[in-house]
């Protein structure tokens, strides 16, 4: 595991929108925690990168998701499914990541067991700082499971 290893924490967001994708990269990149952020842009993009499947055979595991709900191809919701019911990757804690704020999909996703729902703020400062609440909570607060 990254936290033990004194080895950079592994990221992996699955985000399709290059403006929040750009915004997520500034606010991982200002924090003072060794971590290397890898980007999807796609469903099946994630389930192929965590399952280290075809041009992401060489990637590391993640040690914690950051997830979209609306993404092409498969949707977040099928990708929190298929990693959830995974024995070799429901222990990966995914933070969803998404504009909606629809009570249906926040009771969606935590029935999915999702380990965090967070709703996109739409100002860039209140972003910030709430990407920067995440990583500071799962990345030194918590402590995270071994691969």
């Amino acid at each position: 595991m990254a936290q033990d290893s004194g080895a950079p924490i592994e990221i992996l967001l699955v985000e399709d929108n290059p403006g929040d994708v750009r915004l997520t990269q500034e606010a991982v990149r200002e924090a003072k925690i060794r971590n290397t952020l890898n980007v999807v842009n796609d469903g099946e993009q994630a389930i192929a990168y965590v399952r280290r499947q075809g041009a992401y055979a060489d990637r590391p595991r993640p040690d914690l998701i950051l997830l979209d709900l609306n993404l092409p191809r498969k949707d977040g919701r099928e990708v929190l499914q298929d990693l959830k019911s995974d024995p070799d990757l429901h222990r990966i804690p995914v933070v969803v990541l998404t504009s909606s704020a629809a009570e249906q999909d926040i009771l969606r996703t935590y029935d999915l067991y999702a380990n965090a729902y967070v709703t996109k703020p739409v100002d860039l400062e209140q972003f910030m700082r709430v990407v920067s609440s995440i990583q500071d909570f799962w990345l030194n607060i918590v402590k995270l499971p071994p691969e």
